[in-house]
């Protein structure tokens, strides 16, 4: 059957930019023993038994010669750590093992560290496809790790998560003309904070600290000194005043010091406000043993999005 209509080639990469991937790094050696590496996302298990893997490169690829005399190669799916890693190795013209640490590998290939699998393979076919080579490798030996795995789809990286079901506590079934339901995301971030809050509210009450002054101190602990103008700047998305009036409260009480109209934590303070953020750090860990790797990673990715789209344009806390 013929095609009705000619592909728009970049049309057609982003139909097929739908679907999304894995991203790996393949590597081998040259005759020489010079490593060679390649990222790319067209990794795909081709049976169990035997054990096969496929992935494929580009006929004008400059590394081409050096994986068809291989004759073996190692596949690394990359973490989402490694996203920096995958950027190096889609680039040419570097040396792109330059300061990385290899481990010992049963291949004759380079083996990459810190990746969330790797399979060590050798050639067992090799087929033209179309603009690629299809290179089908036996695995040889393979390991995972717990680390969340880095996705490529629609021209970027992702990150995987798992769907959730509804909320147990929650009816699953609402009335159609209801404008209140468990999907409203300002429900679900208000409901999650409120949750997450319980378990260090008992810290705050320990050391007579509200939640503002909580937001004070935490933003102090980061970056200090800071004037009036700047502590409410980076606080505005609380929608609390803390002006003056309260900084000289926080002052009063012997949290904070204050020196040529510009505020710091006090020994009293910072001590508070560390207690604090342990306390949440305990309960995140909590919250994070309750999840899968993938799920908290997959969470934190989404938050801080969340945050970037919908920022008014509050002073960036963690840049210079």
């Amino acid at each position: 059957m013929e095609c009705s209509r000619p592909f728009d080639p970049r049309d057609f990469r982003q139909a097929l930019g739908m679907f999304a991937t894995g991203v790996t790094i393949v590597t081998a050696r040259m005759d020489d023993g010079t490593p060679v590496g390649v990222t790319a996302n067209s990794f795909n298990s081709v049976s169990l038994e035997p054990p096969l893997v496929l992935w494929s490169l580009a006929r004008n690829a400059r590394s081409l010669a050096a994986f068809r005399g291989a004759g073996q190669w190692n596949v690394h799916i990359l973490s989402r750590e490694q996203e920096a890693l995958s950027n190096r190795f889609a680039r040419a013209g570097e040396d792109k093992f330059s300061g990385l640490e290899l481990e010992a590998a049963v291949t004759s290939a380079p083996l990459l560290s810190g990746c969330s699998a790797r399979f060590q393979c050798r050639t067992q076919f090799e087929y033209e496809g179309g603009d690629h080579v299809i290179f089908v490798g036996e695995v040889l030996d393979y390991d995972r790790s717990e680390r969340t795995p880095l996705l490529y789809v629609t021209g970027g990286y992702a990150l995987a998560t798992r769907a959730a079901g509804p909320v147990a506590t929650e009816p699953q079934s609402q009335p159609a003309s209801a404008l209140f339901s468990e999907d409203l995301l300002g429900y679900l971030l208000g409901r999650a904070h409120y949750q997450f809050l319980t378990a260090v509210r008992p810290m705050l009450d320990r050391h007579g600290l509200a939640e503002a002054d909580f937001f004070v101190l935490a933003l102090l602990s980061v970056r200090e000194p800071l004037g009036a103008d700047g502590i409410a700047a980076h606080t505005a998305y609380t929608g609390i005043d803390l002006g003056p009036v309260a900084l000289q409260a926080l002052c009063a009480r012997g949290l904070l010091q204050e020196r040529d109209q510009a505020f710091s934590l006090s020994e009293r303070g910072r001590d508070a406000i560390l207690h604090v953020l342990a306390a949440a750090k305990a309960a995140e860990a909590d919250i994070a043993a309750r999840l899968d790797p993938v799920e908290a990673a997959a969470l934190r990715n989404l938050l801080k999005r969340l945050i970037a789209v919908s920022d008014p344009g509050l002073p960036k806390l963690w840049t210079a």
